[in-house]
């Protein structure tokens, strides 16, 4: 099918949404049909009639035309269900978006992706396993997929792209309208190195009824979805239960049982999510990614690794091995290794840490590991 401008032009009437357009389709209405016809066939199939009467009132082709070309102008490619790059993962999925509106690469939506999610509120800990799991996504050559939400989100995006890896964002919103405002330059980096999309209609603003439907799309696209850090009543908990209905793999990362961020990711867990450390846990359920080539570039990370703790001096050495994924205070610190460090030994090597970006200060004169 060639004309699919009906569909999007419809898509563009407010109350024109999933279950109406499934409806028009199963009596035979095409895109390149006249959908009135259709629309009074389905009209006792509990169609509100404000819905009705809006779409008779609406649609024809000079519509469905003005909309493609706002759309053009505004720079905001259109996916249908009919195109033939359509992600065959999204396809199978209960309920498909038929519409998808996107800006930047839309080769990505094909690309062997996988979803990584978690609370708003994150540790330090969920911020640091989240660096890593994205970075080692991306030595995988792995696309991550996520919502660019506050938290967990936002930092799977932002670490992904500084991997040098691509990622794309399935928003909430209309494809036009960043949510939360402070995104605003990392919704742009992802429209530049990336892929943005949205099911809900350009100029859709932020509703708490759209997210859910958002979360359907995160797991579609992927082959598993990761959940870093979530509580026990956590948006990204909707994101697992997606992708479980979706025939997908869910996997949890394991945190203190005394955090509240980690109550949800231990519930999955009990529930049957795999327990994951590392993106290994992840690549021995797809023996298909398992590559040389991604053993080759895990092994360069370790030797990275080990390479740079073979440079720390013996000080410095002490302080690190007492140090983990978990804040620990000065005091505290000081507990471990004052027999064989003083203060005037310990300030300087934490600094030195710090600089090698191997540590990290928090608030309350607290250390951890990054």
């Amino acid at each position: 099918m060639k004309d699919v401008s009906g569909l999007i032009g419809l898509h563009r009437i407010l109350g024109a949404g999933w279950h109406l357009i499934d409806k028009l389709v199963r009596v035979g209405w095409t895109p390149d049909q006249d959908v009135i016809p259709y629309l009074d066939m389905i009209k006792d199939q509990r169609v509100p009639a404000s819905t009705y009467q809006r779409i008779k009132q609406t649609w024809n082709q000079e519509w469905s035309k003005r909309v493609i070309a706002e759309l053009r102008m505004k720079r905001i490619e259109v996916m249908t269900v009919y195109d033939a790059d359509y992600p065959e993962l999204l396809r199978e999925i209960p309920q498909p978006p038929w519409v998808l509106y996107l800006r930047g690469d839309r080769q990505l939506a094909n690309e062997t992706c996988f979803a990584m999610v978690g609370t708003r509120k994150p540790t330090p800990y969920g911020r640091k396993i989240t660096k890593q799991l994205a970075e080692q996504f991306v030595q995988a050559g792995l696309t991550v997929v996520s919502g660019m939400a506050t938290g967990i989100d936002g930092d799977a995006h932002h670490a992904t792209l500084e991997s040098g890896g691509k990622t794309i964002a399935v928003l909430g919103t209309g494809i036009d309208v960043v949510y939360p405002k402070n995104h605003v330059r990392l919704y742009e980096k992802i429209v530049q190195k990336g892929l943005v999309l949205s099911e809900s209609p350009p100029g859709t603003g932020a509703n708490p009824g759209l997210f859910p439907q958002r979360n359907r799309i995160i797991s579609g696209l992927s082959l598993g979805t990761v959940v870093v850090e979530a509580a026990e009543r956590s948006g990204s908990l909707i994101t697992a239960e997606c992708s479980m209905e979706q025939g997908r793999e869910v996997f949890a990362v394991p945190g203190p049982a005394t955090s509240e961020q980690s109550g949800g990711t231990i519930q999955l867990i009990q529930q049957g999510a795999k327990c994951i450390r590392h993106i290994g846990d992840v690549l021995e359920e797809y023996a298909q990614f398992a590559t040389a080539v991604t053993m080759e570039r895990n092994l360069v990370g370790l030797k990275k690794e080990k390479d740079q703790l073979r440079s720390l001096t013996e000080y410095e050495k002490i302080l690190y091995r007492e140090l983990s994924n978990e804040p620990i205070s000065l005091q505290r610190l000081m507990d471990e290794v004052g027999q064989v460090l003083s203060i005037s030994q310990v300030h300087p090597a934490l600094i030195m840490l710090e600089m090698k970006q191997l540590i990290q200060q928090l608030p309350g004169n607290r250390y951890i590991r990054i």
